[in-house]
């Protein structure tokens, strides 16, 4: 035997530095790829989700793409001469289609079982597990335990020990010949062929025996002699014995069993013997002796002698063992222990041995959780807990103690605990391998019988008075169960009870066959294992990762063939492992009977518990390949397959298995469940060499495998479906069976093909996986599968009938249909006979009428027998038949004693409870259910075959069409060819019909040209389509005078005779021909006397002839003489009526193209009008292109239109002209008339007069009062004007003036609020209040704070003033953001009176506005400002109303400083200057709150401080140099708005002169044009909405601000004749020379002159100034002033007196692209728009350069 070194336990570090070679030139170095040995150590409870191992390192494993991979070799010369199975390389295209391509590959690999499938390069599937988590329990194979000849072997030599032992005779070694030692087992099988051994020794055969057992001629001559002699000591006795104690132990198996030697599942585990395990490693396995023994026989013979062996070297003995040796040292027992072999390649291991019989003598022990276990009781009845020895790293501690766990039987090794839970119950799956049947660890189906199941309290083999059972241990203190006798099943006598020591089970000495009469002192068999059961199977391995098991087998390899590789000197190494080493070598070990390998494989593992290789959905949605069609988890339910019918998962079949392998683990022979197909898949890893035998060739295969090893067979017929029996290829190739052989490699698929049996082994670590699949074709397959299940009574994984009802119900395709309804039919023939044979037996017994056949017939003797039919749906445990295990979906008989199941084959014959076959047919404990009546279930059927027979009956249909009419209709061939392709099913002549319909329809096609009015339209979209391509027009028409040819008819019609049909048309278009020669006669006599007949009578001729869409020349004749008439007709009728020049032309034209003779007197009378008319036309056309338009002439000219045909377009032109020259004179008279109104509402709009006036464009010359209205449109302009000027748009679009006072009065609104009272200041709602004020701002704040002197909302950036303490908006100081700094300080205009205020626009006094307001009356229109301007002056008169009582010098004090600025503060920010109180504030606020040094001046005007925009006629002058615009060039100089000479008045006739119209005159100056008092930049401020920050800090050294905006020169002008202090309009009797006396103490300031146009220098003391008073005082002073957070803080750097240069100003005010300023925008751009509007035409000031737009 072979012990791989670490077997069971951890490999060393030291064993895996130095790998083997991969099969091939794969070689993998594991020395970076261990773990030191060091994987964690779990309990056997810990379930296999939760372990966790070092991962798999992908790059040391065979991968496809893998550089170093094995490739794909060339045709070798294989072991036992076998061939290699196909190979096919699919497209991409073909690859698509999983169940496409095996369909086509189907007829060549079915021929040899199996087929590789090699993918396209391409497609490479990532490996999907978690090689951290994954583990899995593998099995223990010993390579020669699996081949059938040598287990026999094996097996045979163990019982005829036993049996010669226990006749006192020890066969302590094999007999010898010839100095050799005989194999008796082929000596029996020898004997048995020839017929026994009185016929061999009466044919005297004992020589030829000799020769074919290998003795040659050399021998002594007393070969047949020893042969016989050694035959009849050690054979004879034994062979003796089997013929007469196996019929008794068969006879006791099947009573056990519950049936013949047909074995099946039952629900009870399988209880084992360990005697005919040879993986068990007991010391008394059969395999284990017999090998031991022929092992030192074969030394003996070969070493007769061998010294200098070390007393560890040498085989040990046991004197328990059963006989001694006498030639002690060279020949070993055959019956004993483990405990003296040694492996073959691990010479120096010494492996613990457990002693024979050396069990705890205590019968029991209690366990922790208080059961007594014992010891007898073999492992599968007990208790998990109990039975599961300790395991080191998932391996048993002892690995010579192995168990079979209850789990291991039933399959669940390879689930996700470690104790062997099946978790498919868990997920909703079933494995096809059945838990509830104990199955032989290794194999696909059940072991080969179930044991009879027991209770508590039966007979257990153990020692009289010992029990065999799990029980609480105070219960087995006080309770022991009695030993009961196998053969008489009593307890009685129990000191006459022997125990077997091979199965453990008591007989009494008496019932024994001889009875034993004395005492045993040996080991004693019972007859049970003397005769043998042949029971065999896997036992379990080791708990594995990835990583573990890899090594393992690495570890494996290497030290299994670097013995026995020779040294290469060219590589300088020992030789690398080939395949075909590997095979050769396995073979060799498969059929050594002394040579024992034992390996492990990990098959059968779950991938529902496990995961799949594969992608899947649930993980991996998005990667492709988790919905490959070739995913193992995809393919069985692919829409061709038929176990997507199936209504339940099944692990193994329809659910992947997965398959670790390591080198030398094999699968046995065997085929697929139910006969299907099945694709296994390597993800990775070493070669696997695949056997595969053909489906014909499969009973040939069987007849072999039972006569190769007849004695497996005999006591398990049921061998093939274990798959734990092998058979070389050569002895099956002897036996006819054709084998077939193909090397799988990682990324590869293997099909197997139905019914093909299979094996294999690996050739290293690899990883593969597998699952079953049906296309269509394996239906009849799974059929005979089905049936061969049930004859062996093994239960299958699916009811084949429920798949084909579920699959007739959810299929109804003709191509399901098709395979669907043979299998139905053999479905129902086979339902119907079972019926009527149950039905017969029913009957049989007593003749009455049966309810399940007569249904309402009355009977004196009813029928007592349960019958009931029902249709929903049951588990298939409901209708499992007890005895055969087979699914009766369809019907099934129940006990109800017994509740079990059975079908209408063993219905009454099976033993379901007490009492004969009669009463179990007849009486009402059964119940016979359907689940489908006799009639619904041909009516099922019936459907299906009908929908499969319907491309049969369509052919039918066609067949008798075409043998029954010679000229068939071509109706009916069009609706069979209708029905045809509404048939889903290819139909071999619906090809050919449809190509006949196809001709039949293309003629009707062509004759329907000459039958319908169809085609006539189809031409005259074809002309309008050929306008455009003319080549294709030529073409057409062509083909068109072929179809339009009289002749076609005729040849349709011979056609329709050669054709051989019958339709309407061919008898529509004889018809038409005869209809046609009709017309011909008809239209001749016509012809010859055209007088005879009127117009209608030719015309409908005409029209029958065109019907027949053929070319006639009877039919042009007829038109043309219809055209001639019905011109005659039409000209006489309107000859009377007015007709344009155009109608006139037309008509005279169509009378010469249809051949109207020029002597016709119609056609004279249309010519002479004709000409008339182009006479009045040219002179028309002469008149209206004049400049001064002769309208009078006009008038004639359209008087004589009403009898002349003349063109539309030129009178409506005429009419035109004359009727706006009389409207426009309408209207101009009309507006002159009423702006003359004394009432000035009664007056037009302006708007209206204007609009009227520039409607005057259109005509050639102005009618008569255009010019008075032009100057009263001028004079209402100069008003107009006048306004712009007080407002500082003077250079301003006219209707810029209404925009700007909409403005001012909103604007006024806020300034102007009369609801607006003094109040304490406040802090904007957004910034947070400071600590020292902050609750004194919350008590003042109003519901809407209003700031500024704009009186608005906060808004923006705002700034607060260090002295009044009020919040200024950024945007109305224009003050950028970018340009504040934290720590400066500011004062606001209203504080100091030298900080400017920027305006966009002059503010005109209020009295200016009412002289304006009082110029309204004597306008000649209504202006439309005049609301608005009412508004203002309103506005601003009641504020001036509501101030006066504030405006008193005698009555201010001190305290009213606050009130002061306030109403300051909105006085200023107001459009309108009302200068008084400007001016009164402003000197009041000096007197008690000065900050400046000086007085303010009187303020008399407000400008604006914008720079002005130059004119596009200052911009060229700048460019090009000039100052003096007469220096323009003459292309570029402004002209005078003067209406074109050319254009004369209609009043120009009269003798009346006029002025030409003027533009307004302009008496403006430069002295009087408004300019700006600052050089500010205008630009725009920011937009985005700001605070001030947080307080600065008081530290601050200087409160003034370095650079504000420009003010005026300091040079300041007094009026000649102004005050020091205007006199306002509150007191009385005021005089312009003689101010109040109250304000004689205020300094006087003369009013500022306009500066210049270059800007003066930036006044110093703008802000606050350092020496002011002000400033002094507050020194030292803290105080908060507040800047946005969010901005920098203005400068804080000290400036000197004296000028600074104006461009400081640019820091100061924000970009022009952040300016938001509160001027009027919307005007601005309006005024902008007019600006250039006026420079394109030439304004009227473009000479001047005005400060404002």
């Amino acid at each position: 035997m072979v012990v791989p070194p670490g077997t069971g336990g951890v490999p060393t570090a030291s064993s895996v530095t130095q790998p083997a070679p991969a099969t091939g030139s794969f070689q993998v170095n594991l020395t970076n790829a261990t773990n030191h040995g060091a994987y964690p150590v779990y309990a056997p409870h810990i379930p296999f989700s939760a372990r966790r191992a070092p991962p798999l390192d992908m790059s040391t494993v065979e991968r496809k793409g893998h550089p170093l991979a094995v490739r794909e070799s060339n045709k070798r010369v294989r072991p036992h001469g076998l061939q290699d199975a196909p190979t096919f390389r699919p497209t991409e295209e073909e690859f698509r289609d999983p169940m496409g391509y095996i369909r086509k590959i189907a007829p060549e690999g079915r021929k040899y079982g199996i087929c590789k499938i090699i993918p396209p390069d391409g497609w490479k599937p990532d490996f999907a597990i978690d090689t951290e988590k994954f583990h899995f329990r593998t099995r223990r194979q010993e390579l020669n335990s699996v081949e059938g000849g040598t287990r026999t072997n094996l097996n045979y030599l163990d019982q005829l020990a036993k049996f010669h032992k226990q006749h006192g005779t020890n066969l302590n070694r094999f007999p010898s010949v010839d100095k050799r030692p005989l194999d008796l087992y082929k000596l029996k099988k020898a004997v048995e062929t020839r017929g026994g051994f009185d016929k061999v020794c009466k044919l005297k055969k004992w020589a030829e025996i000799g020769r074919i057992l290998g003795y040659s001629g050399k021998i002594m001559s007393s070969l047949s002699t020893s042969l016989k002699n050694s035959y009849q000591k050690w054979l004879f006795p034994y062979e003796e014995y089997l013929r007469i104690a196996k019929p008794g132990v068969q006879q006791q198996l099947e009573f056990e069993y519950g049936g013949p030697f047909t074995p099946s599942s039952a629900n009870s585990p399988m209880r084992r013997s360990h005697q005919d395990t040879p993986s068990s490693l007991r010391d008394d396995s059969p395999a284990v002796r017999a090998t031991t023994s022929l092992n030192v026989s074969l030394k003996e013979s070969d070493e007769p002698s061998e010294k200098g062996l070390s007393v560890n070297e040498l085989p040990r003995t046991m004197s328990s063992s059963g006989f001694t040796p006498v030639n002690s040292g060279g020949f070993t027992p055959v019956n004993l222990t483990l405990a003296s072999f040694q492996a073959v390649n691990a010479p120096n291991s010494s492996l613990k041995r457990e002693v024979e019989n050396g069990t705890p003598a205590s019968a029991t022990r209690p366990t922790s959780d208080g059961l007594v276990q014992c010891t007898k009781e073999p492992p599968e009845y007990r208790n998990a807990n109990l039975m599961t020895p300790h395991l080191t790293n998932g391996h048993d501690s002892n690995p010579l103690k192995r168990t079979i766990s209850h789990d291991s039987l039933n399959g669940t090794s390879g689930t996700d605990s470690g104790m062997g839970v099946d978790c498919d119950d868990q997920n909703g799956r079933r494995s096809k391998r059945l838990k509830k049947a104990p199955t032989v660890v290794g194999s696909h189906m059940s072991l080969l019988r179930p044991t009879t199941p027991r209770v508590l309290g039966e007979r257990v083999n153990g020692k009289p008075g010992e029990v065999r059972c799990s029980l609480p241990l105070k219960i087995y203190e006080d309770l022991t169960l009695p030993q009961l006798c196998e053969a008489c099943g009593k307890a009685d006598d129990r000191a006459s009870i022997l125990i077997c020591d091979g199965c453990e089970n008591g007989y009494h000495r008496n019932c024994l066959d001889p009875p034993v009469k004395t005492s045993l002192d040996y080991d004693w068999h019972c007859p049970r294992c003397l005769v043998g059961t042949g029971e065999f199977g896997f036992e379990e391995g080791g708990i594995y990762s990835l990583r573990e098991f890899q090594e393992k087998a690495y570890n494996f390899k290497e030290s299994y063939f670097s013995p026995k590789m020779s040294f290469d000197p060219v590589l300088n190494c020992k030789r690398a492992v080939t395949e075909d080493d590997v095979e050769r070598e396995f073979w060799r070990l498969v059929e050594s009977i002394t040579e024992m390998v034992e390996v492990e494989y990990g098959a059968d593992i779950h991938s529902t518990t496990h995961g799949s290789g594969f992608p899947t959905t649930e993980k991996t949605p998005l990667d492709p390949y988790s919905t490959d069609p070739w995913n193992l988890n995809i393919l069985p339910l692919h829409p061709e397959s038929l176990f997507q019918h199936i209504k339940t998962d099944i692990s193994g079949m329809t659910v992947p298995w997965l398959y670790v392998g390591m080198c030398f683990s094999t699968f046995c022979w065997h085929n697929e469940d139910h006969y299907s197909y099945s694709c296994n898949y390597q993800h990775f890893g070493a070669t696997k060499t695949w056997y595969g035998i053909p489906g014909a060739d499969a009973e040939r295969f069987e007849q072999a495998m039972r006569q190769a090893v007849p004695e497996l067979f005999e006591t398990q017929p049921d061998l093939l479906f274990q798959l734990v029996t092998l058979l070389p290829p050569d002895q099956l190739k002897k036996a006819g069976v054709n084998v077939y052989a193909l090397d799988q490699r990682a990324g590869q698929f293997v099909i197997t093909f139905p019914q093909a049996y299979h094996a294999g082994f690996n050739h290293g670590f690899n990883f593969n996986e597998a699952v079953n699949f049906a296309p269509h074709d394996w239906e009849p397959f799974g059929e005979a599968g089905v049936e061969r299940l049930q004859a062996f009574r093994k239960q299958p994984c699916f009811s084949h009938d429920e798949l084909l009802m579920t699959a007739s119900g959810r299929d109804s395709t003709i191509k399901a249909a098709k395979w669907l309804a043979p299998a139905l039919e053999r479905l129902r023939d086979r339902e119907l006979r079972q019926r009527a044979d149950f039905l017969k037996r029913h009957k049989e017994f007593y003749e009455h009428y049966c309810k399940i056949d007569e249904v309402g017939v009355e009977s004196s003797h009813p029928c007592e027998l349960g019958f009931e039919t029902d249709e929903q749906p049951a588990s298939e445990v409901e209708y499992q038949c007890s005895y055969c295990k087979a699914y009766s979906y369809l019907s099934h008989f129940r006990c109800h004693s017994s509740s079990k199941i059975m079908c209408l084959l063993h219905a009454g014959n099976f033993e379901c409870c007490e009492g004969s076959e009669e009463p179990r047919l007849t009486n009402a404990s059964h119940t016979l259910r359907y689940r489908f009546s006799d009639d619904a279930l041909r009516s099922v059927v019936q459907k299906v075959i009908d929908r499969a027979g319907m491309p049969e009956a369509w052919q039918e249909k066609l067949d008798k069409v075409l043998d029954e009419e010679p000229r068939p209709s071509l109706k009916l061939l069009r609706s069979l060819v209708s029905e045809g392709e509404r048939i889903p099913y290819e139909l071999p002549g619906l090809l050919d019909l449809k190509a006949f319909v196809v001709r039949c329809n293309e003629w009707v096609d062509e004759a329907m040209n000459y039958i319908t009015r169809k085609q006539q339209n189809r031409r005259k979209n074809d002309r309008a389509w050929r306008k455009g391509n003319l080549a294709k027009a030529a073409e057409l028409e062509e083909r068109d005078r072929e179809l339009r040819k009289v002749e076609n008819i005729h040849k349709l019609l011979a056609a329709a005779e050669e054709i051989s049909f019958d339709c309407p048309e061919i008898t529509n278009l004889s018809q038409r021909a005869e209809a046609i020669a009709e017309f011909q006669r008809d239209a001749k006599s016509a012809l010859m006397s055209p007088g005879l007949r009127s117009t209608q009578e030719f015309e409908d001729l005409a029209v029958r002839g065109k019907e027949f869409h053929v070319d006639l020349p009877e039919v042009e004749r007829l038109e043309k003489v219809v055209r001639q008439m019905k011109w005659n007709d039409q000209a006489r009728e309107r000859k009377n009526m007015l007709q344009t020049l155009d109608d006139v032309a037309t008509l005279i034209k169509t009378a010469l193209e249809i051949g109207i003779p020029e002597h016709n007197e119609l056609l004279s009378h249309y010519q002479g009008q004709q000409e008339q008319g182009k006479l009045w036309e040219s002179k028309a056309k002469e008149l209206i292109s004049v400049e001064a338009v002769h309208y009078q002439q006009l008038e004639a000219l359209s008087h004589q239109a009403t009898s002349l045909p003349v063109s539309r377009e030129t009178l409506a032109a005429v009419d035109a002209i004359l009727t706006k020259q009389r409207e426009a004179h309408r209207l101009i008279v009309s507006m002159y008339e009423r702006c003359k109104d004394p009432d000035l509402r009664k007056r037009p709009k302006y708007k209206d007069v204007r609009d009227v006036l520039d409607g005057l464009s259109e005509l050639n010359s102005k009618p008569a009062g255009t010019i008075d209205l032009e100057k009263e449109i001028k004079r209402h302009e100069d008003w107009m004007r006048k306004g712009k000027k007080l407002f500082g748009k003077a250079n301003a679009p006219l209707h810029i003036l209404q925009v700007h006072m909409n403005h001012v009065a909103d604007h006024n609104q806020y300034c102007f609020e009369l609801q607006d009272k003094p109040r304490m200041p406040v802090e904007p709602s957004s910034r947070e209040h400071t600590p020292a004020d902050s609750q004194e701002v919350e008590d003042v704040r109003s519901a809407r704070d209003v700031f500024c002197m704009c009186r608005q909302s906060e808004a923006g950036m705002m700034i607060e003033c260090e002295l009044c303490h009020e919040w200024y908006h950024g945007k109305c100081l224009k003050i950028a953001r970018g340009k504040v700094k934290e720590d400066d300080k500011y004062t606001c205009p209203i504080c100091d009176w030298r900080v400017k205020i920027p305006r966009d626009a002059a503010r005109p006094k209020l009295e200016d506005l009412q002289d304006w307001q009082n110029d309204i009356g004597g306008l000649p229109f209504q202006p439309e400002e005049e609301d608005t301007l009412d508004e203002i002056i309103t506005t601003a008169q009641n504020f001036r109303d509501f101030m006066r009582p504030y405006i008193n010098p005698l009555m201010t004090t001190p305290e009213e400083v606050t009130t002061q600025r306030f109403y300051l503060r909105k006085i200023e920010g107001a459009e309108v200057l009302l200068a008084y109180e400007t001016n009164f504030f402003r000197q009041e606020l000096h007197k008690w709150a000065p900050v400046a040094p000086d007085a303010p001046p009187v303020l008399e005007n407000s400008f604006s401080t914008r720079k002005p925009r130059p004119t596009k006629q200052q911009k060229m002058m700048t460019q090009l140099g000039i100052d003096n615009p007469e220096d323009l060039p003459q292309q570029f100089r402004t002209r005078q708005h003067n209406f074109s000479k050319a254009r004369k008045s209609s009043d120009a006739q009269s003798n009346k002169s006029h002025h030409p119209l003027q533009p307004a005159p302009q008496h403006r100056n430069r002295s009087d044009t408004p300019h700006s008092a600052s050089t500010g930049t205008g630009a725009e401020p920011h937009t985005h909405s700001h605070r001030l920050p947080a307080a600065m800090s008081s530290t601050h050294t200087d409160p003034t601000y370095t650079a504000y905006f420009a003010t005026t020169s300091p040079h300041s002008h007094h009026h000649p004749g102004s005050p020091g202090y205007g006199p306002g309009p509150y007191l009385p009797n005021h005089h312009a020379h003689n101010p109040h006396p109250g304000l004689m103490d205020s300094p006087g300031f003369a009013p500022r002159s306009p500066s210049s146009r270059s800007g003066p220098p930036v006044d110093p003391s703008l802000f606050s100034p350092s020496n002011s008073h002000f400033a002094v005082s507050m020194s030292g002073h803290s105080h908060s002033h507040m800047l946005s957070p969010q901005h920098h803080s203005f400068s804080s750097g000290h400036q000197s007196g004296g000028n600074l240069d104006n461009n400081i100003f640019d820091d100061f005010v924000a970009d022009p692209s952040e300016d938001l300023g509160g001027r009027n925008e919307a005007a601005e751009a309006l005024e902008d728009r007019g600006r250039e509007d006026e420079d394109e035409q030439g304004g009227m000031f473009a000479d001047e350069y005005l400060n404002h737009g």
